[in-house]
């Protein structure tokens, strides 16, 4: 076996250009008896840390590199052709300076030399070349490009220059040979060219992919890159299929002739030593205020917010937790962490900027409380501080932090001025190829069908952490397509091979890094659209021990302080700070599932939980937030029977009593498991939290370790082994689902606060609620239907009354004028301005020359004019439209000849004084309705589908908004439908194969989606669609986790064709002739486990009995989600298909899915289609 170091290797994070995972990379080389390999992904160093972690795991030796992009001129220099081909060049890292020095070029690459590709120049590499050693790359590096095109001599000049700055020792020409013509002309210069100049040669095989049979793979991540399938002839596929990370053999086989370009790449890498330290933490530069030393600044904070918020004399137990937090605080080094929070927190409240509460584990921390940090009393709640911090916690603390999404930027502006641009940036983050999406992008590029791809792609779940594997051993329908059809066999092994991959680069929505020296001295950098941003992740920065921040858009908190604004205005004295938390007839509301709008508690399914639940309190709030999801959900059934019957609550041991009887004797949070594990087994909270950790990542082989511990010192408190282990098994299955009760609480004062306006201010909250929505028309839509049932009008945008957001009037909540199209908040504000200086606009006339020098243009009055807000200055929308042309010129003119400029225009004299509109007839009142729904993107005086209501329910129509919701869609995918809307718009396309596709815009009163239309059927139906009509649409509803809810078109029926004919029920309807499906009979539950209900359709579950124990509890679970699905439950023991009474229907809820699920098992569960039960099933 010949010794041979890979020193030029593409991992997954070229992004689509190459396939080397980076576990199966350092595997590959470890089976291939490789003692070291590479990493030199293009222009980038987004996986160096991965790597060099995985590679120190198997004992390989990790080189660090880049293949950079280096520009023909200048990094500066960006003209098209000149500077649209950089040269390859492949740097690796010698030691730390090198490391610091290619990640500073790397950076400057992306800030500086960004043009097409990142790319560092000439001058960068004269500045920093230290500690790096350099290849001279692949056929699109300098050298070889010159001499492909017959130009020795000024690929000697290049190779000359490159040898003079890198020095001799540590500037190799690179050799390739993957069978290619060109490379194999330009070889014997290559060796020539390195002998006359004195450096070595090296050998390298540009590996993007693992084994020769990847290649496949590979041609088909750059079509998925590019947008070209395997079939189109310009693709840039590989010329031949040597591009894989080849044995040490292979490599000496092929350069046989120069044996020393073989050994060099071994005395290369012995060379190249770059260690990362991990763990030490780096905190930026904080100094306190007049020159005071940052512990005693920090203490004495602490002190006066201890009395501040519990008087004179706080409780001894407060004193002494105050004191051991600031003690761990000062030992573990976190003191100017809490003043850096502390610092940029202080801003914001000081200048007006809505904080939340808290968030995480944090607020845990009295601390934290004392000094303004968080804003919820960690005694009172009864939280823990280590489960934020402890002494044998081995990774940073976190402070997470809400802000008001509008003003968040303002802090991070705050940061950045404070700590300096160059030490502060935003962090990276990958969209990955999920399971679904693979299958997608894999079958697209291997340009297959989109409804045989589509098909695919809906038999596997689209639940969280599912994987292709995973679909493939609950579905038996998707293995079957498998074993019957080689083309899906394909899709599916190829999308296999690509799932998980990263697929591009962006923005993480709320990570900021903060360093002590600048951030491009610890990690490269990058630039996401304009944002400057870390390549390395935010795991990996904390890893690094960078400080890494959250800093969180809340939009609720705008929402609370826009309504306080507004309350204030009549109750100046109203403070969000001195509500009670303890307003029996806020909970009553929220008892009653009236929560429609308040945060974290308005979906549908968690609503239906609280009107059993019947909170009464902030901890019960708590309680719910952190019961409704998948595992504890479990709990929901007994945590409402003990509620309402707290005297039949019973505890394996007395010890229990005062941790859980806060749950009414549940487990729901994590830190009652830490709790558990103290207070029962004499454990240290630093212990229980490793504990706790433990079983919530289900480390087996730790928590046999602990249950021996758990178990001996329950001894020590005389519990009894076999309670203890039963303890013990309770705290293991619930722990992978317990909550952070320090989060849930937060949430549960900020969801309390938001009931609380919704009942005893719900104007003022409503409007609040719908300004913060202004970009989601469906939202929007839903809030103005819960003031239509709250009594509360909300009447339409009027010039004179209405202000820039959504505002209370003693007859309503008033439109804003933002919520117009082409109102920006300038012109607005000039509008505003001159409406409180001169008075109200008293017609069409005065308010164009009132408003011409305000920046209101041409298409924002065309938008006022539709929407109707200009209705109340004497003329009808038509004749302010079709008069506004002349109007306008006649201004201008005006403008022109009167002394004063802009300021005698919003007199009252001038030559459009006497100026009259013609008299016009008004608009039709459809074309009025379509007028408003352009500019506003909602009819606001009527619906053209209103005289069609009763037709919804003959006709079983499903809304729209059911079908857009994330809240209520699920159910319906794959499902056949009928929706019932007008034609809004219709856009034609070709698809590659040349096919029409039919985009149709479908709207009813709930919302809008789009309709697709296939080539025959689109031909079959297109005669009878006219724009703007209404239509009954049939046909199959597609969900996709990346897109809006979309209608696969079946056919199409006019209102009369519909009324003519007899009420169909929608399950009776045959699938679309396109695609003739065959209808099954009732599926096994394994095989339909993947599915969901067709609207009408059946939930079936698979229980042993329909007694005892587990039914009690399923029984108390759909109690919870009542709905409209009938259930179907088989008997195990005896076989029989019993369909349980009208008490037990549900809405087939995803969350309640997934709890049967988890519950009774994935084969046992079952979403069917209505037509599929074998026989009529007995009543249960």
């Amino acid at each position: 076996m010949n010794d041979f170091v890979h020193l030029h290797i593409h991992s997954e994070y070229s992004l689509l250009d190459g396939a080397c995972r980076i576990k199966g990379l350092v595997q590959r080389a470890k089976a291939l008896g490789q003692s070291a390999i590479a990493i030199t992904d293009h222009g980038v160093m987004y996986g160096v840390i991965d790597f060099y972690k995985e590679c120190k795991k198997e004992g390989i030796r990790p080189i660090i590199g880049c293949e950079v992009y280096v520009a023909p001129r200048t990094r500066f220099d960006k003209v098209y052709r000149l500077d649209s081909s950089p040269y390859h060049l492949i740097l690796l890292c010698q030691n730390e300076v090198g490391y610091r020095n290619l990640i500073y070029m790397v950076s400057r690459g992306f800030t500086e030399g960004f043009y097409n590709k990142p790319r560092i120049d000439r001058d960068l590499l004269k500045d920093h070349h230290e500690g790096l050693i350099c290849l001279s790359a692949c056929l699109a590096g300098e050298i070889p490009r010159h001499l492909k095109a017959g130009e020795y001599e000024k690929a000697r000049e290049a190779a000359l220059w490159y040898r003079d700055l890198f020095g001799a020792e540590n500037y190799f020409i690179e050799l390739q040979n993957h069978g290619i013509e060109e490379q194999q002309r330009i070889l014997p210069d290559l060796i020539r060219l390195a002998g006359e100049i004195g450096v070595g040669l090296v050998a390298t095989n540009d590996a993007h992919y693992l084994a020769k049979e990847d290649s496949r793979m590979q041609f088909l991540l750059t079509c998925i890159q590019t947008g070209h399938t395997v079939n189109d002839e310009q693709t840039l596929e590989f010329p031949t299929q040597e591009f894989y990370v080849k044995s040490g053999d292979e490599m000496a086989e092929l350069f046989k002739n120069v044996p020393e370009a073989i050994e060099n790449t071994v005395k290369i890498a012995e060379r190249c030593n770059v260690e990362f330290e991990f763990g030490h933490t780096k905190l930026p530069l904080f100094n306190a205020p007049n020159g005071e030393d940052n512990e005693s600044y920090f203490r004495r904070m602490c002190h006066e917010g201890l009395l501040r918020h519990y008087g004179e004399n706080p409780p001894q137990a407060y004193r002494d937790r105050l004191e051991y937090e600031l003690s761990t605080i000062s030992r573990m080094g976190y003191v100017e962490y809490y003043l850096i929070v502390h610092d940029f927190i202080h801003y914001a409240k000081s200048h007006g900027i809505p904080v939340g509460p808290g968030r995480g584990s944090g607020a845990g921390s009295i601390a934290a409380y004392c000094i303004g940090i968080t804003n919820i009393d960690p005694m009172k709640y009864n939280l823990l501080f280590e489960r934020f911090l402890n002494p044998e916690r081995v990774s940073m603390p976190d402070f997470d932090v809400d802000f008001c999404y509008e003003r968040r930027p303002e802090v991070i502006d705050y940061v950045v001025r404070k700590y300096g641009a160059d030490h502060v940036a935003q962090i990276v983050t990958f969209g990955t190829m999920l399971a679904r999406g693979a299958v997608r992008d894999v079958g697209r590029a291997m340009g297959l069908a989109y409804p045989q791809v589509d098909a695919v792609a809906k038999l596997i779940p689209n639940e969280l952490h599912m994987t292709i594997e995973k679909a493939l051993e609950a579905n038996g329908e998707l293995r079957a397509m498998c074993q019957n059809d080689p083309q899906v066999a394909e899709l599916i092994e190829t999308a296999k091979k690509v799932e998980g991959f990263p697929r591009h680069a962006s923005t993480h929505a709320a990570g900021v890094v903060i360093t002590r020296d600048t951030v491009d001295s610890y990690v490269p950098l990058a630039k996401n659209d304009e944002s400057v941003v870390t390549q390395f992740t935010m795991t990996t920065l904390e890893e690094l021990g960078l400080l890494k921040m959250d800093f969180l858009g809340l939009r609720n908190l705008t929402v609370i302080a826009d309504a306080e604004r507004m309350i204030r205005r009549e109750e100046p004295d109203f403070s969000m700070e001195k509500l009670p938390d303890d307003d029996p007839a806020v909970y009553e509301m929220i008892s009653r599932g009236d929560s429609s709008g308040v945060f974290q508690l308005e979906s549908g399914g968690m609503r239906q939980m609280l009107t059993q639940l019947r909170p009464q309190s902030i901890e019960d709030l708590t309680a719910a937030i952190s019961l409704y999801r998948p595992g504890p959900m479990d709990s929901i059934p007994q945590y409402c029977r003990n509620k309402q019957n707290p005297g039949e609550v019973r505890y394996k041991t007395p010890l229990l009593e005062p941790i859980l009887g806060v749950t009414y004797g549940c487990i729901v949070y994590q830190e009652q498991v830490m709790q558990i594990c103290r207070e029962l087994a004499g454990y240290s909270y630093g212990q229980a939290d490793l504990v706790r950790r433990a079983m919530s990542k289900k480390k087996a082989d730790i928590m046999e370790k602990e249950r021996g511990h758990f178990i001996a010192g329950c001894a020590q408190n005389g519990i009894s082994e076999a309670v203890a282990d039963s303890i013990f098994d309770e705290m293991s299955s619930f722990a992978a689902y317990a909550f952070n009760k320090s989060h849930a609480a937060c949430y549960a004062v900020v969801a309390y606060q938001t009931a609380y306006l919704k009942r005893h201010h719900p104007r003022e909250y409503m409007a609040a609620l719908m300004t913060s929505v202004l970009d989601n028309t469906a939202k929007l839509m839903e809030y103005i239907e819960e003031c239509s049932r709250l009594e509360i009008p909300v009447l339409p945008p009027d010039i004179n009354r209405s202000d820039m957001v959504f505002t209370v009037t003693p007859e309503g909540i008033r439109f804003g004028l933002l919520a117009i199209k082409n109102m920006g908040r300038s012109v607005i504000e000039e509008i505003l301005k001159e409406r409180e200086a001169n008075g109200v606009f008293t017609d069409f006339v005065a308010f164009c020359r009132r408003t011409a020098a305000g920046g209101l243009n041409r298409r924002g009055v065309e938008s006022l004019i539709k929407c109707g807000a200009l209705d109340a200055l004497g003329s009808n929308r038509r004749e302010m439209l079709e008069n506004y042309s002349s109007l306008a010129e006649a201004i201008a003119e005006e403008d022109k000849y009167l002394s004063g400029g802009q300021l005698s225009l919003f007199g009252e004299g001038g030559a459009t004084a006497d100026y009259r509109l013609s008299p016009c007839e008004e608009f039709p009142h459809s074309e009025l309705l379509a007028y408003e729904k352009e500019v506003t993107g909602m009819y606001l005086s009527g619906h053209p589908m209103g005289q069609y209501a009763e037709l919804y329910d003959r006709y079983q129509a499903v809304r729209i908004g059911r079908l857009q919701s994330a809240e209520t869609n699920a159910p319906y995918d794959n499902a056949w439908v009928e929706i019932l809307g007008i034609l809004a718009d219709k856009k034609m396309r070709t698809t590659k194969r040349g096919d029409i596709l039919a985009m149709l815009t479908v709207e009813d009163m709930t919302g809008s989606m789009e309709v697709m239309a296939f080539s025959r059927t689109y031909t079959e139906v297109s005669q009878k669609l006219v724009t703007g009509q209404p239509y009954f649409f049939r046909g199959r509803v597609s969900l996709r986790e990346e897109d809006d809810t979309k209608l696969i078109l079946d056919t199409v029926y006019t209102i009369e064709e519909r009324r003519n004919a007899p009420p169909v029920r929608q399950q009776q309807a045959g699938p679309p002739r396109e695609k003739q499906a065959p209808r099954r009979t009732e599926p096994p539950p394994a095989a339909a486990a993947a599915a969901r209900p067709a609207v009408g359709g059946r939930l079936l579950i698979r229980v042993a009995q329909t007694k005892g124990e587990q039914w009690e509890k399923l029984r108390l679970l759909f109690s919870i989600f009542e709905g409209e699905i009938p259930l179907l439950v088989r008997e195990a023991e005896t076989g029989r298909l019993l369909k349980a009474g009208g008490e037990y229907n549900t809405d087939a809820n995803p969350v309640l899915v997934d709890e049967l699920r988890r519950v009774l098992g994935e084969e046992n569960v079952a979403l069917l289609p209505p037509e599929a039960a074998k026989a009529p099933p007995e009543q249960a």
